[in-house]
């Protein structure tokens, strides 16, 4: 996979502020001290445990922005990797590899640690029709990297931010209801008047009433927020009697333990926050291979 454009410009200024933050105005002092100016460097990122790999068009992003001075061999693609397996090989002058060793492996870890867990998600659910989606439970400045990382694990994303769908959520429906008395259908017939055409309409409910209600607003998705196996498994028998065509998405304390009893249920979609919001890093490192020609 690689960046779309809106991906690689995140990525760029992550890369600019991880390097400001880290080389602030004097540099690496440290390589500056101790390592010559000439010696040139090879060296390889390894995979230290197995896991899916997700980053890897930033090295060369990485390397425009030391001036083309390091050099980048791909050896794998963003996807599954075994432990011990290099993904990529770099060279060129040693000061350089080593002023940008952390923030490069900061960002690849980070986001091949969400790719990773996406994946277990998307395992669990193995051999049902419910696709692990994402959330906006995301690191700010880092979503659209971190919704890329999703879809390297297999998931699918939500909505980008506010700005590209309409999800009509409990604290909506609260405020509406102080003015009307059908918070639900009502709200779902305002989206439908007044956003961008073809923007999905998707309503949160908790409750099997509320459902029906939305059902009958025909929404483009219905979002069953924290609800049973068991009432998940009745939801879908009334989306399938009263309207066929909404699809249901389950939400909520979606856990590793609970993922594949929900997606039994029959539902469409399970969006789960943990996978970007409590992504364990995957662990990688920059080992040495000597001098470089």
């Amino acid at each position: 996979m690689q960046f779309n454009a809106s991906e690689a410009a995140e990525c760029e200024r992550i890369l600019r502020w991880g390097l400001e933050e880290d080389l602030g105005e004097a540099g690496d002092l440290t390589s500056q001290a101790v390592i010559d100016p000439a010696r040139r460097w090879a060296a390889r990122i390894v995979a230290r445990r197995a896991g899916v790999v997700a980053g890897l068009p930033s090295l060369a992003i990485l390397a425009g922005l030391r001036g083309g001075s390091i050099e980048v061999q791909l050896l794998a693609g963003d996807g599954p990797v075994e432990k011990g397996r290099p993904i990529a090989h770099l060279s060129g002058p040693a000061r350089e590899l080593l002023a940008v060793e952390r923030t490069m492996l900061n960002l690849l870890s980070r986001l091949s640690g969400i790719a990773t867990l996406t994946a277990r998600y998307v395992a669990a659910v193995c051999g049902c029709k419910a696709r692990i989606c994402d959330t906006r439970k995301t690191t700010p400045g880092w979503r659209r990297l971190e919704k890329y990382a999703v879809r390297v694990g297999g998931g699918l994303n939500h909505r980008t931010g506010l700005f590209d769908a309409v999800l009509i959520k409990d604290n909506h429906l609260a405020e509406i209801a102080r003015t009307q008395p059908d918070p639900i259908p009502w709200a779902v017939a305002r989206a439908r008047e007044n956003a961008p055409q073809g923007a999905v309409v998707e309503v949160e409910v908790d409750s099997l009433a509320q459902l029906a209600r939305a059902l009958d607003a025909r929404p483009d998705i219905v979002l069953l927020d924290n609800m049973t196996p068991e009432n998940l498994a009745v939801a879908v028998e009334m989306r399938d009697r009263r309207a066929p065509d909404v699809l249901l998405e389950a939400s909520g304390g979606i856990s590793l333990e609970t993922v594949a009893a929900i997606a039994r249920s029959g539902v469409d979609r399970i969006s789960v926050g943990a996978i970007t919001h409590s992504a364990p890093a995957l662990d990688l490192a920059l080992d040495d291979e000597g001098d470089a020609p």
